[in-house]
């Protein structure tokens, strides 16, 4: 089982290279994007000396909290984003000189 476990290893020269990030494969081969409750729903097969189903259960739940709170802080992120630039535009409009302040200089 340990063999299974085990990252293979890199070969050749292009170790240096990043592996594509799991969003990314995902959405190539089709698979729409992960969420909290297709973490939870999401059923393994199992096999003779398989792993503990118990386990995978409550590491699926962790996993899924965990991407639940990232999720709620990235809305909060781009709202506050939202609301920032906002505020510059309006700023920035405010400071912007009118026509007749152009047309004296």
């Amino acid at each position: 089982m340990r063999v299974l476990l085990r990252r293979p290893r890199r070969r050749g020269r292009h170790h240096h290279q990043r592996p594509a990030s799991t969003c990314d494969t995902a959405a190539l081969r089709g698979h729409p994007p992960l969420t909290p409750e297709r973490i939870r729903d999401h059923r393994f097969t199992i096999r003779r000396r398989g792993l503990d189903p118990a386990e995978i259960t409550a590491f699926l739940d962790r996993v899924a909290g965990e991407l639940a709170v990232a999720r709620t802080a990235l809305t909060a992120v781009r709202e506050e984003n939202l609301r920032i630039k906002n505020a510059l535009r309006c700023w920035q409009s405010a400071q912007a000189p009118t026509a007749r302040e152009l047309a004296r200089w």
